[in-house]
């Protein structure tokens, strides 16, 4: 009750009444529509009737309004979403383009600010995509959408002729990125964007109607992209894994921070160095390796004619057996020969049938003794042939031992450019451990830039009643004093009487006692403060309408 409402002298019809609200009686209705105590338990219960109609009017309300309040929220999400992605393309196109007028050299495959902006321009075109059902389930790729440019610009079917030529392409997801790469290296890559962009009824087989590439961020990028025209890149994609890669975005690379421009120049620095050295051990582990495997051919080939010279060594040796045998046997038919000529040389008188026989004995010695110094000669050669293939055998087995020391040599250091290489990947991993959690981070300070904005909506809704509010109590003032003006005096009396009364700890205003019976916590205190009754139905009302 405030100090106009009692013992004013007013008859009751005349007595301005306050304005209830939800939270001034338990079941919810006004002053003067409340049934009085007499009323019959009849009325009563159509009176309660309504009332629970009511209610359920006002659940249906509030489910129509919980249901457009989601969708605009989802809607306002892929807006934010598209924003975030547009401003990633700008920071990594702009960025692109920066390094690599610096570096001053043709791109290739390895370079960080190149494979950031595919990976950009990867989630670029996955965002809104439509669910496609296969044999083996759902499928999410924008190659479907790199398809239709075919259609529409008859040049980039040798772009797609290439990638399907490629080997090792397996996946929609990996022809999708060498598509990327290759319209970069023919720089028609924002032709190709452009055309798809233009034809959204095409692409609307593809993406929801809130994508990306549905909406003007994509014609944005589309326009972006034309700047990446005075780059040179030559990717190598024979070999590469581009099914299997992992599509993750470094913002590492795009947070920097004013007051430590010097620490980061000395990061791109460190960062370069290890690049740097990176290719510089992939080389020399790519030179190294061609090295082992020419040796490892010298060592093939070696070992093949050392088996050769082997099954020759004992080819000859089986030779040499055979004519030393020949040789004994044209020795035992010499000395028998020679003993029969002695013989017959003995039996010379016996007639001239015996000179005859000496003669022939004579030649046939003659002859065999030709045959002896034949084979001596070819036992000769083939000892010399035998001397000679042994000493190549022993040549041939120390340069086999240079050889396989200076293989072992090279393993030993193929082992410590992949332990170098292994630390290499580890600390890129950690990079990018770093670059999550920063992206984490990222995300929970947008999650509360968020609520902090939705505050800041309510409390400026309440700052609006208050101001209404203020404005109609003035207006009732206003009222009162062209009414009442008559009783000013007597009311300023009342209320110099009633300053000496309690005051409300939220409106400030001077009430009696039963008026201030009811305690609730202030915002600006923890401890529970006396208020009026119309404060505390306001802030019980304002209690369970915040969020919790």
């Amino acid at each position: 009750m405030t100090a106009y409402q009692k013992a004013d002298g007013l008859p009751e019809g005349r007595r301005p009444t306050r304005r209830p609200t939800a939270y001034q009686k338990a079941d919810g209705l006004p002053e003067g529509r409340r049934p009085p105590a007499e009323m019959g338990p009849g009325i009563k219960n159509n009176i309660n009737i309504g009332q629970n109609t009511h209610h359920d009017m006002r659940d249906n309300t509030t489910l129509h309004r919980d249901l457009r309040q989601q969708y605009s929220r989802v809607a306002a999400q892929h807006a934010i979403e598209r924003l975030n992605l547009m401003n990633m393309a700008k920071l990594s196109i702009k960025g692109l383009i920066e390094s690599a007028l610096n570096l001053g050299r043709t791109l290739d495959s390895d370079y960080a600010p190149l494979q950031q902006f595919f990976v950009v321009m990867e989630h670029c075109l996955k965002h809104g995509l439509k669910n496609k059902k296969t044999f083996l389930g759902q499928n999410k790729s924008f190659w479907g959408a790199l398809e239709l440019v075919e259609k529409l610009t008859p040049e980039a079917g040798e772009i797609t002729a290439s990638v399907k030529d490629l080997p090792g392409l397996k996946t929609p997801l990996g022809r999708g990125r060498a598509w990327l790469r290759l319209a970069l290296m023919q720089k028609k890559l924002s032709d190709y964007m452009k055309t798809i962009i233009n034809r959204k009824d095409l692409l609307s087989e593809f993406y929801e109607a809130n994508a990306l590439m549905m909406e003007e961020e994509g014609a944005v990028i589309a326009g972006l992209l034309v700047g990446l025209n005075v780059i040179d890149a030559n990717l190598c994609m024979k070999g590469e894994d581009l099914d299997s890669q992992v599509g993750v975005i470094d913002f590492s690379m795009y947070l920097k921070d004013g007051g430590h421009s010097s620490k980061t120049v000395e990061g791109d620095g460190q960062i370069t160095a290890i690049l740097d050295q990176k290719n510089y051990v992939e080389e020399l582990n790519r030179h190294l390796s061609a090295s082992v495997n020419n040796l490892q051919a010298k060592v093939d080939t070696m070992e093949k004619s050392n088996t050769k010279l082997t099954e020759e060594l004992a080819v000859a040796n089986n030779r040499i057996i055979t004519l030393q045998e020949d040789v004994e046997r044209v020795k035992e038919e010499s000395s028998y020969q020679l003993e029969s000529s002695r013989k017959v040389a003995s039996r010379a008188g016996d007639g001239l049938a015996d000179g005859q026989v000496l003669g022939e004995a004579r030649k046939q010695l003659k002859e065999e003794t030709l045959l002896r110094l034949d084979v001596e000669k070819e036992l000769e050669v083939q000892i010399g042939m035998k001397q000679e293939m042994e000493l190549s055998m022993k040549m041939l087995e120390t340069d086999m031992c240079e050889k396989q020391d200076a293989l072992v040599e090279l393993r030993q250091q193929l082992d410590d450019l992949r332990t170098l290489n292994q630390q290499l990947a580890q600390k890129s991993q950690s990079s990018e451990v770093s670059g999550k959690q920063k992206s984490e981070v990222i995300s929970r300070l947008e999650e509360k830039t968020n609520q902090m904005a939705g505050t800041i909506k309510q409390l400026e809704i309440r700052s609006r009643q208050a101001e209404r509010e203020r404005d109609q109590a003035v207006e009732d003032n206003r009222l009162f004093k062209q009414e009442f003006g008559d009783k000013i005096d007597s009311l300023q009396l009342e209320v110099e009487r009633l300053r000496k009364h309690r005051r409300c700890a939220n409106c400030r205003g001077v009430f009696c006692d039963r008026c201030l019976t009811n305690e609730l916590p202030l915002p600006s205190s923890i401890n529970p403060e006396h208020v009026c009754d119309a404060c505390y139905s306001q802030l019980l009302q304002q209690y369970s309408s915040s969020p919790s």
